[in-house]
């Protein structure tokens, strides 16, 4: 009976997975340029639970170069105040998954999405010897959706994390209106 359980639970991951792919795949990469807040992360980083707490809304602009490759530029608070950044993704086979593992970015790509209001981020780091992966929020306002929230939590609960792992960011715009206005 237990192997039947199973053996059912895993078809049905499978299917599931499936279809989100296939879903995801009318993803067009211009669907995610543009101005977006970062308003919640789940992250395996190993200092991501002692820093959460005090982790600010980030500011993101997604704008796609003429090479087609996806520019990525963030605003986040940092030690020293802000801390702007740029890094250019080079798209994968598929249209909508992208990386940079130079910059040691390997895996970046939509979970899932309305298409128009949010966005949940998948992303696999490595950082020296640091190998982690992460599950972004993005927002096209201030506020995230009820909906929104509920994909992103689905999600990083689906990925594993750990409710330790995850955190709504504090609401200060500072670091993100650096590069949102």
């Amino acid at each position: 009976m237990r192997v039947v359980l199973l053996i059912a639970a895993l078809l049905a991951l499978v299917s599931m997975a499936w279809l989100q792919a296939v879903w995801l795949g009318r993803l067009d990469p211009k669907q995610l340029l543009g101005p977006w807040y970062i308003l919640a992360v789940a992250s395996r980083a190993k200092d991501f639970m002692a820093e959460k707490d005090m982790r600010n809304v980030e500011g993101v602009v997604v704008t796609l170069t003429p090479d087609n490759r996806l520019r990525v530029q963030s605003s986040r608070h940092g030690p020293d105040g802000c801390h702007q950044s740029i890094v250019e993704l080079l798209k994968q086979d598929s249209r909508w998954v992208f990386e940079n593992p130079s910059l040691g970015i390997l895996d970046y790509r939509v979970l899932g999405t309305n298409f128009k209001d949010y966005a949940v981020i998948f992303t696999q780091l490595e950082f020296g010897d640091e190998v982690f992966n992460t599950v972004e929020l993005y927002s096209r306002t201030e506020i995230a959706s009820h909906e929104a929230m509920k994909l992103f939590t689905k999600w990083s609960q689906g990925l594993g994390f750990l409710s330790q792992q995850q955190a709504q960011l504090q609401k200060d715009f500072t670091c993100a209106h650096k590069i949102l206005q």
